[in-house]
């Protein structure tokens, strides 16, 4: 069983938020705000879910575990796309597909053929990871995303010209699609590379904090890192190709006009 932490010791961990709050401030970097309200939203969102999870729990039933799912992949969704300085019409539902269909699958596939959870909805398992899931695919699908809008945008004469000259869009469009999946992928490949040597994990350390054996700890982290490298490379195919197929039509033509930029330019 792990220690528990007392309001008390809760409330002096915030305080370590002071040493930023200062350092901003003595800096002049004007991240006074930010940092405060980013640990303020922080806080209050961990508290809810802490709430809410605790109610599932209990419950033992699979409508709110999937509810719970569903919300999480859209808000994933959203977010993946945020902070993309380019979209098109759809790209929203685009990404939710790519999350949607890449995080389930292999959550699912995890919880009942390779962990064999019984029943699968098992809120203590199911929703901890499709929640890591979700986010390292929505990391990906955004990486993805990014670049393959940017890439059409910077070779757009090189794409043009390969479709002139008889290629298809899928032909003029291969080094766009093959940078923009590797792109994705590179966060968790470069996670893997140093985990053990550089990170402990966060899944393997809670477990270990948590009063599990480290083996066993470390056996999970390895299957969640599999699961996680492949939902990247699933997310991120799948986003790109759905991009692909919204920036250019079935006649072969580059439709960049659908791109809309949306960093404005001073």
């Amino acid at each position: 069983m792990s220690v528990p932490i007392s309001p008390l010791q809760l409330l002096l961990a915030t305080l370590l938020m002071l040493i930023s709050v200062i350092l901003s401030w003595r800096l002049r970097l004007g991240l006074e705000r930010d940092i405060i309200m980013a640990s303020l939203r922080m806080t209050v969102q961990l508290l809810l879910v802490g709430l809410i999870l605790g109610w599932v729990f209990a419950l033992e039933h699979p409508v709110p575990v999937i509810g719970i799912g569903l919300i999480m992949t859209v808000l994933a969704g959203h977010a993946a796309v945020s902070r993309s300085p380019r979209r098109y019409p759809g790209v929203y539902l685009d990404s939710f597909l790519a999350v949607f269909g890449s995080s389930f699958l292999l959550t699912g596939l995890t919880l009942s053929g390779i962990l064999q959870i019984h029943p699968w909805f098992t809120a203590q398992y199911a929703v901890p990871i499709l929640g890591m899931v979700l986010g390292n695919t929505l990391t990906g699908v955004s990486l993805s995303l990014d670049r393959f809008t940017s890439d059409v945008i910077t070779h757009r004469g090189e794409i043009e010209g390969l479709l002139a000259m008889g290629a298809s869009r899928a032909e003029a469009a291969h080094r766009a699609i093959t940078a923009a999946v590797r792109t994705g992928m590179v966060p968790v490949l470069n996670s893997m590379a140093v985990m053990g040597l550089v990170s402990l994990p966060g899944m393997m350390t809670g477990q270990i904090l948590a009063g599990a054996a480290p083996s066993t700890a470390v056996r999970y982290q390895i299957v969640i890192m599999f699961v996680l490298s492949a939902s990247s490379a699933l997310g991120s195919l799948a986003v790109t190709h759905l991009a692909f197929r919204s920036l250019f039509d079935h006649r072969d033509r580059l439709r960049t006009e659908r791109l809309t930029d949306t960093v404005r330019r001073p």
